[in-house]
């Protein structure tokens, strides 16, 4: 007895469709479909509250379904070792180079083709991930930024807490084109590495992730603002008709924004702290 059987028995009990825990699991039909067929492996409980959900749709008992998924995975990570995985980064090392830092890129490249998927290539797709997966992790349970991520991704509501499900249960042996295309592109603004000290600089897309960049060392922290300011913010700054009103708290904000390889004007500085007040967007503590 699996994850799929139980659901699919209990539907039949019930008599409901497929349809109909899909919505209540708020995903796609697709993804309950392949669920079902076993096309797709049951997501890991840590990593997710779709099981609470299907528990209450088909009036199972609480964590039920998530003990069952458990003992589902264990004994299929059993029968699969042995396997050595193959890495499946090619997408993921296009994606890579293509965010990297472009004084950096050449040299990382060079690194790349001369030891494919070594140390290097390896300690900057595990950071990415982690990165990302903790934001996904987080804002899963938030409609609103499900949905802005979807929007700037093109893709649907449902398909994009799919997609973040999917995220969650990847590896940097598994990382999927769909992974790169939907969800870590447009979340990624760019990285950087020194490779003398292999301090890791990564900066998320700050339009959809709040927060300053991360840097990796031997320990995580927040990154140095930069020393010097944008010409966009200086003149945004000495126009009291756009910045009078701005805190000292908002102003450090402004500040601490960083961009690749681009200068913004003074209207988007007014813009952004029109945003950085609206409370629509962000959540309350």
């Amino acid at each position: 007895m699996d994850v799929p059987f139980v659901i699919r028995h209990r539907l039949e009990e019930l008599g409901l469709e497929q349809q109909d825990l899909a919505r209540a699991a708020r995903v796609t039909d697709s993804y309950i479909s392949q669920l079902l067929t076993r096309k797709k492996a049951p997501p890991a409980p840590s990593r997710t509250a779709i099981y609470a959900r299907i528990d209450k749709f088909l009036k199972l008992p609480s964590g039920e379904l998530a003990k069952l998924a458990e003992l589902q995975r264990k004994e299929e990570l059993k029968r699969e070792l042995g396997e050595a995985p193959v890495p499946l980064y090619h997408e993921f090392r296009a994606l890579i180079l293509r965010k990297c830092n472009r004084e950096t890129e050449k040299h990382v490249r060079a690194i790349f083709e001369q030891q494919p998927f070594g140390e290097l290539e390896r300690l900057v797709t595990q950071k990415l991930l982690d990165v990302v997966k903790r934001v996904a992790k987080d804002e899963l349970d938030n409609d609103y930024w499900l949905r802005m991520v979807a929007q700037v991704s093109g893709r649907s509501y449902e398909e994009m807490r799919v997609i973040v499900l999917e995220f969650l249960d990847t590896d940097i042996f598994h990382v999927s084109a769909e992974n790169c295309v939907s969800f870590l592109d447009p979340l990624i603004e760019s990285w950087d590495i020194d490779l003398a000290t292999f301090g890791l600089e990564i900066v998320l897309n700050h339009s959809v992730v709040p927060g300053q960049a991360k840097r990796f060392e031997f320990v995580e922290r927040e990154a140095e603002p930069p020393v010097s300011e944008e010409p966009g913010l200086q003149e945004f700054l000495q126009d009291p008709s756009l910045s009078g009103t701005a805190t000292a708290e908002e102003v450090e904000f402004l500040k601490g924004l960083t961009f690749n390889h681009k200068r913004p004007t003074p209207l988007y500085y007014y813009r952004e702290l029109q945003n950085f007040r609206d409370p629509l967007h962000f959540r309350t503590p």
